[in-house]
């Protein structure tokens, strides 16, 4: 059925009539950009009061102009993902929750990988910044936990994987391109500053963030006891995402390449020698190890979120790795039992240490040193708190020793041997040295059995007294 003809009249005036095809439409074919709300705030400059209500007309007006003469728009084309051909990485952050891990909040990033094909996701959770050691971990991971590699690997302009600063002729970082090799991928990007390019991956950012925030809703809390709790919240989301596309990925995974026999090194390498003070530094952070290492010579593999120091094969010490905070360039990690055997030697060093507050290790043993500086002289509560951390250290008793404090505190009996004595069972540090002296009238019943075995007459005889003889009481072991 054929329409009527266009309709070419008009049922009412036009409020724009001697304003639009005189200067209005010639200023838009000038300036395709210009927006209906400029032009109306043109009008009521240059026609004061003679177009007080024509905002909603010239919304229609420049829009039905621009239909038929601005610029088209970019169009969005669907693509075609072939099975095995691309996985693709990006890191995004949790916003609108706060993440606490122990009641202390918990600043992270989410390392994220998908298959373009399948849809098969891997996410885990990275701390500090967008480096390539966070990559490498991460893409390692997600290869191993889909139990293959695609053929080429996608990421916007990370810094962690291409040189993005200045003009070079080779653009990609030389850990990342060894990476690539070792994978045998085709490193590819997204053109700078278009984002919409890496949009199979961006929009699942959105749908995994949103089942993992529901997810913590559902649960009632957003604490959790440890990070390996939390990265366990996470792949349960991971787990009902998966399953979604379980048909089409077991249809990708026979197209993915096989895994190589070894990963690539996802950390750095550093060299730093062990201080008289029993610490290291590294990234300007001052980190305490175990006294026996002072002065040797550690290669320490430097991760996202941990550091492992070596002495040729065997690794010799493990390390949380701690960022400066605060608008701070340095920071300190100090572990007390690393160090509590040479201050149990000198405890009278803990008055004065650069690192008192960092060598107790939470704030109820601050607290509790507070107490102890008011209640007792500076040389006895030092004692008493170096002794305290001392069992706390050897026994592995931190909470039970914090416990007895505070008790004894209240009760203002807290003394030195009664700390001893109730965590050791006596009052002085036992000494494996020390012997004691046995009864001297043991002695008595030695020499008494030799006077009588030197009246016996005969062997006969001997032996047949010998045999009333009672045996003589031991002589005590040391």
């Amino acid at each position: 059925m054929e329409r009527g003809r266009p309709r070419d009249w008009r049922t009412r005036s036009d409020p724009l009539d001697g304003v639009w095809e005189s200067e209005l439409e010639p200023m838009l074919r000038k300036e395709p950009r210009l927006q209906p709300t400029t032009l109306y705030e043109y009008l009521q400059e240059q026609h004061p009061g003679e177009y007080p209500k024509v905002l909603r007309t010239l919304q229609r007006r420049v829009s039905e102009w621009k239909r038929h003469h601005g610029e088209s728009p970019e169009v969005m084309f669907e693509l075609r993902h072939e099975p095995g051909l691309m996985g693709l990485s990006d890191f995004t952050e949790l916003k609108g929750v706060t993440i606490t891990i122990n009641g202390e909040p918990y600043p992270h990033l989410i390392y994220h990988y998908r298959l373009a094909y399948s849809g098969w996701q891997y996410a885990q959770i990275i701390e500090g910044g967008e480096s390539y050691v966070a990559l490498s971990e991460g893409l390692q991971n997600a290869f191993e936990a889909c139990g293959g590699v695609p053929r080429q690997h996608r990421t916007d302009s990370l810094s962690a994987a291409y040189r993005n600063a200045g003009s070079h002729h080779q653009q990609l970082t030389q850990l990342y391109e060894d990476l690539c090799q070792h994978y045998r991928l085709e490193p590819t990007r997204n053109n700078r500053g278009i984002a919409h390019e890496n949009g199979s991956i961006e929009s699942p950012h959105g749908h995994l963030k949103n089942r993992l925030t529901q997810q913590l809703y559902l649960r009632g809390s957003f604490e959790f006891a440890s990070v390996v709790d939390y990265q366990a919240c996470i792949a349960g989301v991971l787990s009902k995402l998966n399953a979604q596309c379980a048909d089409k990925y077991a249809q990708e995974r026979l197209y993915l390449q096989a895994l190589p026999r070894y990963r690539v090194p996802d950390y750095e390498v550093l060299s730093v020698r062990v201080s008289s003070r029993s610490t290291i530094t590294v990234r300007r952070i001052l980190y305490t190890v175990p006294s026996r290492l002072v002065g040797r010579q550690l290669e320490i593999h430097l991760y996202h979120n941990r550091l492992r120091g070596y002495l040729g094969q065997n690794c010799v010490v493990e390390l949380p790795r701690i960022r400066a905070t605060g608008g701070l360039r340095r920071g300190r990690c100090i572990n007390y039992r690393h160090v509590i055997e040479a201050l149990h030697q000198k405890p009278r060093a803990f008055l004065y240490c650069t690192w008192q507050r960092e060598l107790l290790p939470n704030e109820l043993y601050r607290a509790l040193w507070d107490q102890m500086t008011h209640d007792f002289e500076l040389d006895k509560a030092a004692l008493l708190m170096v002794e305290a951390l001392y069992i706390a250290a050897t026994q592995d008793k931190e909470t039970a020793v914090a416990d007895y404090l505070e008790d004894h505190l209240t009760g203002g009996t807290l003394s030195l041997n009664g700390l001893r004595q109730h965590f050791n069972g006596s009052g002085e540090t036992a000494n494996p040295s020390t012997y004691h002296q046995h009864p001297l009238n043991d002695y008595d019943h030695l020499l008494n059995h030799a006077q009588r075995h030197q009246s016996l007459s005969s062997p006969e005889s001997a032996s047949q007294e010998s045999s009333l003889i009672p045996h003589a009481e031991s002589m005590g072991s040391p």
